[in-house]
Order: C-alpha cells, then structure tokens, then sequence
C-alpha cells in the first residue's frame, strides 16, 4: 500500500497536469471567438433591451396622446370618463391603420409574434421575417395603443428576433450561432419587460430554443442581465406587483385547495386559447363569405372592441390596472368573474381580427381574475384554515399564463420576480404544474405550438417531427449516372415521382406506401404545346437509405446541439 502511493500520486498529478494542457490550449485557440460571441450576445442584449423599453414608451406616449389620460396607470378609470364616440372611434381607427400596413407590408395580413420565432428558431437556424416583423411591430403598437386588448411581449420577442436575425445574417452564422444569437436576444427582451433577469435567460430557453444546453446557457445569461440594466436604468429597482397582504400560507392543509385551482386556471387557459383560435377561424370564414377587404378586417374588430370599451374599458391595452386591482383583492367576486369574461372575449376579437400583441399579459390577468375569484370562494367557505385571497389571485396568475406559454417554470419564476416575493412560491409551483399538466393535454402543449401546429408546423412534437420538413429532396437525390433507366420509366408512367423543391416528409410516407427503393425526381417545366400539361424533367433519383440516412444526420446533429 505504502509502495504504490508514490506512483498513485504521480500518475494523479500527471492527469491533473494533462488537464491543465487541455484547458490551456482549449483557451489559446477557442478563447478569443468565445469571448467574441459573448460580446455579440452582449450587443444583442444591449440593444433587445432598448427596443422592449422604446417599445413600451411609445404605447404609453401614444396611449396617453389619444385618450388624453395622465396617469396610464389609472386609464381604465380615465376611459369610463370618457364619451361612448370616443372610445368607439380610436379602437376603429387604429384597427383601420393596423389592417392597411399589415395587407401592404404582409403576404397573409398575419401579425408575427412569438410563434414565428419559435418556427425561425426550429427551421430557419434561428432567422425570422424582417420586413414582415417589422410592419407587424407597428400594427401591434398602434394596437396596444388604441384599445386593443393584447400584450406588448409577444411583439417585443419578435422585435429582438429581428436584432438577432440581422446580426447572424451580417456575421453569416449557422444554425447553431443563429438560435444562440435567437435565445440571447429573446431573453433581453423578456427580461427588460419584466426586470427578471432569471426568468428571461429560462423563458429563452425553455420557450424558443425548447432545450437547456449548457453552452448556450452563459451568452443567454449575459444578454438577459444587459436587458435587466437597461430596464433597471429606466424604471429603477422596483417589482411591477406588490403583494399587499403576507404571502405565506395558513396552514399547509391549503395547498390541496392550489392543487384545485391549478386544475380550474387550466381550464380557464384551454378556454381562453380555444376562444382565440375560434374566432380567428370565424372571423376567416365571415370574411370569405361576406367579400370583406383583408385590412377591413382588424378595423371591424376595433369597431367591436370599442362597444365593449363603453361598458368595460378594463379591455383596453394590457389591463395593468385591473390586475393590480386583483391581486390587491380590490374587486367584488361578480366583478372578477365577468372582468375575466369580457377580458377573454376582448382578446380573441383582438386575436381573431387580426391585430396585433401578444396573448402573455392578457393571460397574467385573467389569471389574476380567476385565482381572486376562487380566493374569495375558498376563504369565505374555510376561512379557518386558509390565507389571504390575494394570495390566489397571485398563484392563478402564474397558473393560467403558464398554461398558455406552456412554459411552467419560466412562469413561475416571472411571478416570484415580479412580485419579490418568494414566499408564495409552494401556492405557484402547485398551481402552475396543474394547470400545464392539464392544459397541455388539452392543446398542442401550448397556444404558440397551437398556431403553428395549425400551419401544419410540427414543431410540439419535437425534432423527430419537424426535421424531416427542413430536408429537401433535391439535397438528397442522386444523379442518374449508373442507375437504370427502365423501372424508372414504369415509375413515371404510374405517377410515382416527386419534386426536387419537395422534403423527405412528403417522400418518405410514398417510400413505405409503396416498399421502393427509389423515386424519380422530376421538375415541372413550361407547359407541353401538344398537351397543354406540365413537361416532366427527370433531374435525379431519391433512394430510400439515402433518406433515411440524411434524417439519421439531422437527429444526430440536433441532438448534439442540445447537448452541449
């Protein structure tokens, strides 16, 4: 024993000093560009932070200048003030404006939100639309500042979307670099809207990126504290909700009654998504039927949302007051309930007419409207054994919005960030994890998947489901040199041929249909003179492993990037 302890010790100081190389020479010649990228990310950061923050100070710029209220903090008690014309006139004005950029400046008259960087971030290596996100950035601030009833953080994570795009395209970043560049420049976002630095880096991560890889953990966290700063800078060290009443709870016989609204916040979530999505399709189908002018569209539903602003101006904007309101536990309980009826019903005309924001705030209250409602409820029944109702309203907050992002703990961590108070986190985690368990049963996982899984974006799945839809066969495909020209002949007589433009989700449900070993791939050309049908170029030939080892590939190197 006392023999090999000498060369024990040895043979463990030369590992140590093996190690030691390695790290050194890892640092010589991976240093430098890694500490590049951590200043790009810093850039990104810096700059994300500063368009959430002129974003949010142009609605209130706006706000303030058309409804003519100083305190935007108390606007729903200044609209009620208001004339009816008014409040009816400005929601369908600026509908009007919103419908005129996004059917000049959009293909589809869609605004682009959180959805589409989630697809950039999973099919475009982390890119998104620039000149569409950018007609859609204005369409969703004349929105929020003209009574829509919609959030400003869907619009603000496409706007750093736009940054991070326009960066990777200039520096020519691949896929990896560009969701990097992507997550850095949401989580700057996320966190200059809600100075939550920690919940901003997890936002990034478990929303868009939808993974948690350790080397695109430490620019994300950089560029989420640059946006922090920059919010800090503005607004000071300050929470944007305030927990009136102790947090803590009675006793912990309570939390079976969190458990019960985590269910109900889950219900309230899947009906509020489910409400959008039905109006949108509606909303579709009564302007194909009706002939209405696509930039009518959101002009009809200002038209709408100001009728409801003239009994319940809490629908206009982001509905900050009657949230404070809530959690404040200032409203009756047929108030909460019916607030958080109209509320719902103002964003999916909001939503389904085609206007801009984003559905996150809009989810914070009446999340808040649910948990008050069943705090006063619970309180009242068992007031014995139970805490302060505010108490609800908080742990239905991050319930019902967490349901909706399909993000459990990024939520959870905005509530305790937002609130500074970490003493209601059992009342949160409890809820939160019931209401995303069920809703997300219910859904595609969450309302962003939804849409996209709407599109036929196969993103909730994962990567097994929508990579086969990035391969292009005309990537894949052979040449014809060597390959018999007589079964491909009899293919193509039968009809079974593919385009090169086409991907290996439409080729390889043909393979197993048919058990072929290959496909011709042909491209259409001009119009036969004779026949007046399409002439059929023989450009290639896909074969069955070619496809099967291409997908191979793409799942290798995705979970290699996951992995990190």
């Amino acid at each position: 024993m006392t023999q090999n302890s000498p060369s024990a010790l040895s043979a463990y100081l030369a590992q140590t000093r093996a190690k030691l190389q390695d790290a050194r020479r890892v640092l010589i010649h991976r240093g430098p560009s890694q500490f590049q990228f951590w200043l790009i990310a810093l850039v990104i950061g810096v700059a994300a932070g500063f368009a959430a923050l002129f974003f949010r100070e142009g609605i209130t710029w706006l706000q303030g200048t058309v409804y003519g209220a100083e305190d935007l903090d108390l606007l729903h008690s200044f609209a009620a003030t208001l004339p009816w014309y008014v409040l009816l006139g400005i929601p369908t004005l600026g509908g009007l404006v919103v419908g005129i950029v996004l059917h000049r400046y959009t293909p589809d008259g869609r605004v682009r939100s959180v959805a589409d960087v989630i697809e950039g971030a999973a099919l475009r290596d982390g890119r998104v639309e620039i000149r569409e996100g950018l007609a859609s950035a204005f369409a969703s601030f004349v929105t929020l500042s003209t009574g829509g009833s919609s959030g400003r953080e869907g619009p603000v994570v496409h706007m750093a979307g736009m940054i991070s795009t326009w960066v990777s395209n200039r520096i020519k970043a691949d896929g990896i670099t560009g969701r990097d560049l992507l997550g850095c420049a949401v989580a700057a976002a996320v966190s200059a809207s809600f100075n939550a630095p920690i919940a901003g880096a997890l936002f990034a991560m478990e929303v868009v990126l939808r993974h948690f890889s350790v080397n695109a953990f430490a620019p994300i966290v950089v560029a989420s504290v640059a946006g922090t700063v920059i919010n800090r800078l503005e607004y000071g060290d300050v929470t944007e909700f305030v927990l009136t009443t102790p947090g803590a709870l009675k006793f912990y016989v309570e939390l079976p009654a969190f458990l019960m609204l985590g269910v109900i916040c889950g219900v309230v979530a899947v009906l509020l998504m489910q409400s959008i999505f039905v109006a949108d399709k509606f909303a579709t189908t009564l302007q194909t039927s009706l002939r209405v002018p696509r930039w009518l569209r959101p002009a009809g539903a200002g038209f709408l949302l100001g009728g409801m602003a003239i009994w319940f101006p809490h629908i206009i904007g982001v509905g900050y007051e009657t949230t404070v309101l809530a959690l404040s536990g200032k409203l009756l309980l047929w108030q909460a309930i019916v607030f958080a009826m109209v509320k719902t019903a103002a964003v999916s005309i909001t939503m389904g007419g085609r206007m801009g924001g984003g559905v996150f705030s809009p989810a914070l209250m009446v999340g808040a409207l649910t948990g008050l409602a069943f705090g006063l409820i619970a309180t009242a029944m068992l007031p014995n054994v139970s805490g302060t109702h505010t108490l609800y309203a908080f742990a239905g907050m991050g319930a019902v919005a967490a349901a909706v992002l399909g993000a459990p703990i990024s939520t959870t961590l905005i509530v305790f960030e937002l609130t500074g108070d970490w003493q209601i986190g059992l009342a949160v985690m409890v809820s939160v994890s019931m209401s995303t368990a069920l809703a997300s049963r219910l859904v595609d996982r969450s309302f962003f998947l939804t849409q996209l899984e709407k599109r036929n974006l196969r993103c909730a799945a994962g990567p097994q489901a929508y990579l086969l839809g990035t391969l292009q066969v005309g990537k894949v495909m052979r040449p014809l040199e060597g390959v018999d020209p007589a079964p491909i002949a009899q293919l193509m007589e039968e009809g079974v041929a593919i385009s090169p433009e086409a991907t290996l989700e439409a080729a390889l449900p043909i393979f197993d249909r048919a058990e072929l070993e290959f496909i011709p791939v042909v491209h259409e050309e001009v119009e036969n003179a004779e026949t007046g049908e399409p002439a059929l170029i023989l450009v290639g030939v896909i074969y069955h492993i070619d496809a099967l080892k291409a997908y191979n590939r793409a799942l290798v190197a995705i979970s290699a990037e996951e992995h990190r």
